[in-house]
């Protein structure tokens, strides 16, 4: 009874298992699905899988049914002469040419269609319609160049972490990376490609409408792969504009309102932090005037040692939802926030409410101990990463007043 018992579980097992990994695959949250296209690509893609999800699926029917079919009524048993060899069967020419001809008609089609697609996809946009957007991979975050008149430079805004684009029109992506090679990928919105270092990968993205979509890099790069996330903002054109129009202008310290402890944090942020991050308008160089002088809010040294690049550019920091590389949340992940939109930010009420200052605070307190790899841990001729600066509390908290101003 016991080996009958046991026999009976061995054969269960594999049922269970299967249920177990189908049941798996129905989250209710999966917000890097493939079967939820929110764009053209990506309903291309899924026009091209569905059939072909179905055609497996019926030749999975078809195979595995006729296997246990053959293995449940010819099976032997107890009392068969086991030395009695079955009568083969050889030579049967209307079979070999059925199982030969029918799977090849299939691969054929199955195949015209893929190349079809492929074709379609390839398309590039009419550029005088469609966004230009340079995507540049770096260990471990996304850096977005937007070339919005067309001169090729992609230079009018420099931008980290989160891709905000128009919903309803075409998005031109022009992907390569500094240093590894990464893989951009947003599955809402089409397939992956590759960023190659010393090579530009093309590809067109569209959204259907207004949301957020969220992607990873697929290839791995190092230790902080698994965190280097991407984040789509898709606007409406009215926002959309008045994002790149604001975007586009410089931080203006004169315009600030800066509190005592946002200037205690520009000079750390100076000290500490321009060796990599850029402020457009505030860091690139001295204001016009005598250096070292007061210039409305905040004092400026002689020379801002502002050189590498390697770090994302925080000219409008808090018009982002997102930071170190998109792993945090910079706006909380709340309804009520999420509603703000890219505005979150620019007023005192909005910061207070919604920025996700532990996080942040946290950041800036051990960055290496937040996301693997601090600068140093492999060998390279350039950093990668956040290093610890051991700062103190009080200087975390003016840091924080200061990335606040950046709006």
């Amino acid at each position: 009874m016991k080996g009958r018992a046991r026999t009976r579980l061995l054969k269960l097992a594999p049922m269970v298992l299967g249920v177990m990994v189908f049941a798996a695959s129905c989250a209710k949250d999966a917000p890097q699905t493939t079967l939820k296209p929110k764009g053209p690509e990506a309903e291309k893609i899924n026009n091209l899988i569905n059939p072909i999800f179905g055609i497996a699926g019926v030749v999975f029917v078809l195979i595995l049914g006729g296997a246990l079919f053959v293995a449940l009524k010819f099976r032997a048993k107890d009392d068969d002469d086991f030395d009695e060899f079955p009568s083969q069967v050889h030579g049967n020419f209307k079979l070999e040419i059925g199982w030969t001809a029918i799977p090849a008609v299939i691969l054929a089609v199955v195949g015209g269609f893929t190349v079809a697609t492929i074709f379609d996809l390839a398309q590039k946009p009419d550029p005088k319609t469609a966004v230009q957007v340079e995507v540049i991979g770096q260990q471990w975050w996304w850096e977005y160049r937007y070339d919005t008149n067309n001169d090729g430079k992609f230079d009018e805004i420099i931008t980290a972490n989160d891709l905000v684009i128009p919903a309803g029109r075409e998005i031109s992506l022009h992907i390569k990376s500094r240093d590894v090679i990464h893989s951009w990928w947003a599955p809402a919105l089409n397939g992956k490609k590759d960023a190659v270092p010393g090579r530009t990968h093309p590809l067109t993205i569209e959204a259907n409408s207004p949301g957020e979509y969220i992607g990873q890099c697929t290839e791995f790069c190092g230790l902080s792969h698994a965190e280097m996330r991407i984040k789509v903002v898709a606007l409406d054109e009215n926002d959309y504009q008045a994002w790149t129009e604001h975007q586009q202008k410089e931080f203006n310290p004169r315009a600030s309102s800066a509190s005592d402890s946002a200037l205690a944090g520009w000079t750390t942020f100076n000290s500490q932090c321009t060796s990599c991050h850029r402020i457009t308008g505030l860091s690139d160089a001295p204001p016009a005037g005598d250096p070292g002088k007061t210039t409305g809010a905040f004092k400026y040294p002689p020379v801002v040692n502002q050189v590498s690049g390697e770090a994302p550019n925080l000219t409008h920091f808090m018009s982002r939802s997102t930071f170190a590389g998109a792993k945090f949340n910079l706006r909380k992940d709340t309804k009520a926030c999420r509603d703000l939109g890219e505005d979150w930010a620019q007023t005192d009420a909005g910061i207070k409410k919604c920025l996700n200052r532990t996080d942040l605070q946290a950041w800036l307190r051990n960055a290496p101990s937040m996301k693997a790899m601090k600068p140093g841990d492999v060998p390279s001729p350039e950093s990668r990463g956040m290093p610890n600066f051991n700062l103190s509390e009080d200087q975390i908290n003016d840091l924080v007043a200061f990335l606040t101003t950046l709006k």
